[in-house]
């Protein structure tokens, strides 16, 4: 008499059938994976591993396989691996639309990003004033969370900012998170245009304070503050504000030209290589240090931006008020890649020119001072010069140092 089996029993013998061999046909494989890598005179080489792999994909995987998608992810999953979380790889188009970015003109929706780790998102630092971005009402402090549907933390950083990318004309749609508690979700859909990104905007407060915001360090930043600077003075400026708040960086040459403009005679920047050489780039002896300055800062004051507030706190030339900023004291440099493509590398670190770097730590403010909470929901391009508490303090600062100045025998 045949014994019955049981449905549930027969398909654990099934599934145990089919786990056995897939036992036997691994133990097979990874038999031969060694035996191959040591005919290969290495069982630890990653790229042995890595050309075995795509091998065995090519031989069984039952897709078809995009070249140039793997292609990017192989180089991203590298990138990733090595741990340097500064470090980028870009596609050709979106080395191209870097490139254009770094000299001042994109195309996209105007925001300044950085990647918030403990959220797992996008965080804007900046919106481009009369961008999409702007106009949609992105405000400085928004966590993006989700980018074309997907959620940023399981992407990651890089495929998220990707999906930011897109062609002039194109539809960028993401999720927000912000005010209290990052409680408050808002759906953005914004078309991408192209975007100018003016880094230096000044304007004279009272008659006699001249207030300069920088957003960015490009190439162009310094000739552009040392116009706004001696518009200023000659308009009746008597003491100057830079405001650095949500300055993500930027270029060497920006930073560095800006800073020889400002600081007298001595060292801008101390840069040291992997092997520690040390290169110092200084300034000559040409200044405004006769004028009271103050600089604003806050937690998203990231990169050369924290260059430009240490070297000033070095020289004892400004007053520099707001938060502790973000602490990035590592530099970039970008390679392009034969097929159009590109690299990021953090390849040195640069210090102050006379204190320590600040990377992980931030630059500490003589005035520590976060801005009102009233304002943390309000767009930061639209808090007037009254509303701003870390900006008065600023004036009454210099107004200070004038008045101390005018009483001085």
């Amino acid at each position: 008499m045949q014994k019955k089996i049981s449905l549930p029993a027969a398909i654990v013998l099934i599934l145990l059938g089919a786990l056995l061999t897939f036992q036997v046909t691994y133990v097979t494989m990874l038999s031969k994976y060694n035996r191959d890598m040591q005919i290969a005179g290495t069982t630890q080489d990653s790229y042995e591993k890595l050309s075995y792999v795509d091998a065995l994909f090519r031989k069984y995987y039952v897709g078809e396989i995009d070249e140039e998608e793997l292609s990017d992810y192989l180089i991203r999953g590298y990138i990733a691996g090595v741990g340097d979380k500064y470090a980028s790889y870009m596609t050709a188009d979106e080395f191209s639309a870097y490139m254009e970015e770094s000299s001042g003109e994109m195309v996209g929706i105007g925001v300044h990003i950085i990647y918030n780790n403990e959220m797992g998102a996008l965080e804007v630092i900046s919106v481009m004033r009369d961008s999409p971005a702007q106009e949609a009402g992105v405000q400085p402090g928004d966590l993006i969370v989700m980018v074309e549907g997907e959620s940023v933390a399981e992407l990651g950083y890089y495929p998220a900012t990707d999906k930011m990318l897109g062609e002039l004309g194109s539809i960028a749609r993401f999720t927000v998170r912000r005010g209290e508690n990052y409680s408050e979700i808002k759906e953005f859909s914004i078309t991408r245009a192209k975007v100018t990104d003016t880094t230096v905007e000044s304007r004279l407060y009272d008659n006699s304070i001249g207030i300069i915001r920088i957003t960015q360090f490009a190439e162009n930043t310094g000739e552009n503050v040392r116009f706004a600077v001696s518009d200023l003075l000659t308009k009746g400026a008597k003491a100057l504000i830079f405001d650095v708040r949500y300055n993500p960086g930027g270029a060497l040459n920006g930073i560095v030209d800006t800073l020889d403009f400002l600081l007298p005679k001595g060292p801008i920047i101390r840069i040291v290589d992997k092997e520690g050489k040390e290169q110092v780039l200084t300034s000559d002896d040409s200044c405004v240090s006769d004028v009271p300055m103050a600089v604003l800062v806050n937690g998203s004051t990231a990169s050369a931006a924290e260059l430009f507030t240490s070297a000033l706190q070095d020289y004892k030339m400004a007053t520099i008020i707001g938060t502790t900023t973000y602490g990035k004291g590592t530099m970039q440099t970008v390679i392009p890649l034969p097929d159009g493509s590109g690299i990021t590398i953090s390849y040195r670190m640069y210090n102050p020119p006379y204190s320590d770097n600040y990377e992980g730590v931030g630059v500490i403010p003589d005035i520590d001072l976060p801005l009102d909470e009233a304002l943390l929901d309000k767009n930061f391009y639209k808090i007037t010069d009254e509303e701003d508490n870390q900006l008065q303090a600023a004036i009454a600062e210099v107004r200070r140092a004038l008045e101390d100045a005018a009483t001085a025998p």
